[in-house]
């Protein structure tokens, strides 16, 4: 993907939602977004509009696109729910998968979760392969959990579960790679590069909200 210095893509994630959407035309199947094969939204819904973003702490693009994406997030309506998967595609990224649901089960995941791109991708002081349970409680350690409790939480099977949970998800939408964007369990998003995928998202999410609106 083409990227553009942080500074414009975080001004562009700053204009509002709705503007967005309101500046491009409506997102055609196809070339914008797939429509999924088996639709429904990873969690319940409970009245929101769900936007999923799955991916991986192994993946570069993904951390490049962690700063846009979480200012474009920050911004959504309250009746929008963003929730970050984490891709389970085996190996190093099932570890981290893992990694990701031991942080919040031990409270530390929004803290977190941006600074452990960095220190995969910038700092290098995690392993990309091979990581193990004491290298990640030595590194959530800094967020104030102890290395036994994030050890066992890395262990349990509420984790195991979620990241199960996780992979499935990411087989039935048949996500091609990461990041991806999926809006209300019913669109893929596709898109040229990291702001046409928030363009796409932005337009589908409106016409989410105008649906729930005639129904």
């Amino acid at each position: 993907m083409r990227h553009f210095p942080r500074l414009f893509l975080l001004l562009l994630a700053l204009l509002p939602l709705t503007a967005c959407a309101a500046d491009s035309a409506a997102p055609v199947e196809g070339h914008d977004y797939e429509a999924i094969a088996e639709p429904g939204p990873f969690a319940p819904l409970a009245g929101k509009i769900e936007v999923v973003e799955v991916f991986g702490y192994p993946c570069i693009h993904c951390a490049h696109f962690e700063p846009l994406l979480e200012v474009w997030a920050a911004r959504l309506p309250a009746d929008v729910r963003f929730t970050a998967v984490p891709a389970a595609f085996g190996g190093h990224w099932d570890a981290y998968a893992r990694a990701f649901y031991a942080a919040e089960q031990t409270g530390v995941l929004k803290r977190s979760h941006a600074d452990v791109f960095k220190a995969l991708h910038e700092q290098r002081s995690l392993p990309m392969q091979n990581v193990s349970p004491q290298e990640l409680a030595t590194f959530y350690a800094a967020y104030g959990v102890q290395p036994q409790r994030y050890i066992d939480a890395l262990r349990s099977d509420q984790v195991e579960e979620k990241v199960k949970a996780a992979r499935a998800f990411a087989m039935r939408v048949k996500v091609p790679g990461t990041p991806a964007l999926i809006v209300n369990g019913k669109y893929l998003v596709k898109g040229r590069n990291f702001e046409d995928q928030l363009r796409i998202a932005s337009a589908l999410v409106e016409r989410e909200r105008a649906a729930a609106r005639r129904r």
